[in-house]
């Protein structure tokens, strides 16, 4: 657990000394930098961005700082889909770990240009990564695209929002586009920026659908169970807002018992290639988190 700890503590900082390093020009248009900035450098645990680099090491990128640029492109597709999750014509949160939304702070329009400007410069990142080739690029850009487009990430943010799921079926397919895409492409591009194998790729895509599943049923058991100083936003808004969650349809115990078994299919579907148990210990981490 030390090893795993400390191992963790070097992907985050690093990730937070990149993201430090981003849009710190002052041109006369530096309020949009500003709101930029702020939410993506609010903290978090940075697991996406982590995942992505210790995929890198394991696939044999053994400097695996040379990954950062992929990583940390993927954490701006994340932040900006969080700006935007929070608006008002979405899930209208005033909170966001712990700290008012961006659209509180900066306004509606400039939320939405921020949110915006991230995603392009998410490409722009790997585009531009300078010691990646022009083909390991490619590779992960199309990676991130897939992850976060029309078929990914926004695709789910779509069922959520406008299509009211309300089985067991429709929540699940939820979770695989809305959460499970983006960890899943976390996985896979670390594998790709190392130009890695792709029974490893297919492995790491595996273990991010179910790593994916697990936090979020464990977010829908926390929105009950939770402390909202500890959680970063209020308790009980998924029921203010009429959602239908895994806790409505099975009760606190099944989905205890449901998030220890995608954790362990996310276990065993790494477990030739994760010899130290880093991405064991990541996952359990993750199904015990309280926020």
């Amino acid at each position: 657990m030390e090893r795993f700890e400390e191992r963790y503590e070097a992907y985050r900082q690093a990730v937070e000394a990149f993201l430090q390093s981003q849009f710190t020009a002052r041109p006369h248009w530096a309020d949009l930098y500003e709101s930029m900035r702020y939410s993506l450098l609010a903290g978090g645990k940075r697991i996406r961005p982590v995942l992505t680099l210790e995929f890198a090491r394991l696939a044999g990128l053994e400097e695996w700082r040379r990954a950062l640029p992929a990583a940390c492109a993927l954490e701006l597709v994340h932040t900006y889909s969080l700006i935007h999750d929070d608006l008002p014509c979405m899930d209208d949160d005033d909170l966001r770990r712990g700290k008012p939304t961006n659209h509180k702070v900066y306004g509606q329009t400039l939320a939405v240009l921020a949110g915006d400007a991230l995603q392009p410069e998410a490409f722009r990142l790997i585009l531009t990564a300078p010691q990646l080739s022009p083909e390991i690029r490619a590779d992960c850009a199309l990676i991130l695209a897939r992850a976060a487009g029309a078929d990914g990430m926004v695709a789910g943010q779509v069922l959520d929002t406008l299509h009211a799921p309300k089985t067991q079926e429709e929540l699940a397919e939820v979770h695989r586009l809305k959460t499970g895409a983006m960890i899943a492409g976390a996985c896979r591009l670390g594998v790709a920026a190392a130009g890695g194998s792709d029974g490893l790729g297919q492995a790491a895509e595996a273990y991010g659908y179910q790593l994916g599943m697990a936090f979020q049923i464990r977010d829908d058991m926390l929105d009950v169970i939770g402390d909202a100083a500890t959680f970063g936003k209020p308790i009980g808004s998924d029921q203010e807002e009429g959602k239908v969650t895994f806790v409505d349809l099975w009760g606190l115990e099944r989905c205890d018992r449901a998030v220890l078994a995608a954790t362990a299919a996310a276990k065993s579907a790494v477990a030739p290639y994760d010899a130290d148990g880093f991405l064991g210990a990541l996952a359990d981490s993750l199904s015990e988190r309280k926020k």
